[in-house]
């Protein structure tokens, strides 16, 4: 089944889309995606691919994780997360087990936020946290991405507090792409809760990332935008 889905990726795939993903995905040296290599897959086409193969192994789906093309690391996830939505506490057990053993593989964004919240958000939802707050202190941006985007999960069943703690951890984070993570997150609770978001501002506002904060006002209306920009500025 492993060829057999490698197979019907390839199928879907186009010379232009691949140097087009190789650019928007930034693969050149020094990029956050140094490396990473595509053939040229739609995600509609590999979530068809997926359906098509839900019932994988999860050996298979290991090994498709580890691969160094970027369409077969995504078509792994994409039939984990369908397995994990169906499956026992064993399987879940193992899906989420597998997911953390493997975050060197799932290394870009879109693989992040396509999984993160629906394998280890998902799982630790009556669980303990404490994994999340690992991944957030970690080294590695990835981890610290997962961190962030995995409690999307908690957010739309309205339950903020980790969220909170967690972006409050990254206020300094060197990286873009954390910032826009985390104040993607703070404008997702401030869709449900507009005082939550707006009580953490008015305490962290002006040590943000102007990322961050561009992000977590983005639907505010403009006048109260400009104040929190103004304020930031000051």
């Amino acid at each position: 089944m492993l060829q057999q889905a490698r197979d019907a990726l390839r199928e879907c795939a186009s010379e232009a889309d691949a140097r087009h993903l190789q650019r928007f995905f930034k693969t050149g040296p020094g990029d956050y995606a140094e490396g990473d290599r595509f053939i040229g897959v739609r995600v509609p086409a590999t979530r068809k691919v997926a359906r098509m193969f839900r019932v994988m192994s999860l050996a298979d789906a290991h090994a498709l994780l580890a691969s160094e093309i970027h369409e077969e690391r995504l078509l792994a996830l994409l039939i984990l997360i369908n397995q994990y939505q169906r499956g026992s506490a064993d399987q879940k057990q193992a899906i989420f087990d597998l997911y953390l053993a493997n975050t060197p593989h799932i290394n870009n964004w879109d693989l992040v936020d396509v999984s993160a919240e629906h394998v280890i958000g998902a799982h630790l939802w009556d669980k303990s946290r404490v994994p999340l707050f690992s991944l957030a202190r970690s080294a590695d941006l990835w981890e610290r991405r997962i961190a962030v985007m995995a409690t999307f999960h908690f957010i739309k069943k309205h339950q903020f507090d980790d969220t909170l703690q967690i972006a409050a951890m990254l206020l300094s984070d060197a990286h873009d792409l954390i910032h826009k993570a985390v104040g993607w997150m703070l404008r997702e609770i401030g869709k449900r809760d507009i005082d939550v978001e707006e009580a953490f501002l008015q305490r962290h506002h002006q040590h943000m990332p102007r990322t961050m904060l561009r992000y977590a006002i983005e639907k505010f209306p403009e006048d109260k935008r400009r104040l929190y920009l103004l304020k930031e500025q000051g």
